[in-house]
Order: C-alpha cells, then structure tokens, then sequence
C-alpha cells in the first residue's frame, strides 16, 4: 500500500511568506508614518500585534479541534472556546474602533485598514502552511519508523 503524504508546492510556500513579509511590510510602514498622537500610535500597534497574535491562535484552535473531533477525541473546554474567539473578536473590534475613532485623512485610514485585513489574512494563511508542513514531516517520520522530527530532517 502507497502512502500518500500531501505537502505544499515551493512556489506556494514563497507566496505564502512573500505575502505575509509583505503584509507585515505594508502595516510597519503605515503605522511608522501614521500622523496624530504617539498614544495613538502606540494603540494601533498595539492592536495591530493583538490582532495578529489572536489570529494565530484561533487558527491553532481550529485546526486542533477539528483534529480532536476527526479522532473521537476530547476537545478543549468552552471556556478555552470563549476566550479563543472572544479574544480575536476582541483584537479585531478594538483595531477597528482605533482605526475608525482616529482623526487622519480618510485615505490614510482605508490604507491601514487594509493592510491590516492583508496582515491577518496572510497570518491564517501562513499559520495553514507551517501547520501543514509539520503534519507531512510527522507523517514522513513516522513512516521511516521515527517518533519525532530532527531540525536536520526538514527541508
């Protein structure tokens, strides 16, 4: 019997990480030159990490529920549930206020708006791909009849 082990193209792994740096790139910028109060400056970026920290998160939590449940096994608690979601929905509804209450040119606002929804698109993006490259060396791994993955086997 052949296995099968699906793993990603190189062309969409550059694009994936060209996509994300690029995001990153984009936000970095706008809120370097972001105009206004330094407090001002100092909660977007604040919120903009909130923001890309909780998409992260959520997108783990989601991959490993839906793994828990395709194995009949337990999942995380609901509280562990509230506070995946609640955060995110938090970090994205305090960004945006921010974004919205701040008193810039209606340009400036619809760039780093933006290039904020870029940023945590490319972050579930991204957290898909590295997710998925781990699984196929776990699954190459144990296959050669190994129970963990070397830093040296990976490409």
């Amino acid at each position: 019997m052949q296995v099968l082990i699906h793993r990603d193209s190189k062309p969409w792994q550059f694009q994936v990480w060209a996509s994300f740096l690029i995001a990153v790139f984009l936000c970095a910028v706008g809120l370097s030159y972001l105009p206004g109060q330094d407090l001002d400056r100092a909660f977007m970026i604040m919120g903009y990490f909130f923001c890309l920290s909780a998409a992260f998160v959520l997108a783990k939590y989601v991959r490993d529920q839906e793994k828990a449940e395709a194995e009949s096994k337990l999942t995380e608690t609901p509280m562990f549930r509230f506070v995946v979601w609640g955060g995110f929905f938090l970090a994205m509804s305090l960004t945006g206020w921010g974004l919205w209450r701040m008193e810039v040119n209606e340009t400036y606002k619809a760039f780093l708006g933006v290039s904020w929804l870029y940023l945590i698109t490319c972050s579930f993006t991204l957290a898909k791909t590295l997710r998925d490259k781990h699984e196929a060396d776990l699954s190459e791994a144990r296959l050669a009849g190994r129970t963990t993955v070397r830093d040296t086997d990976v490409e």
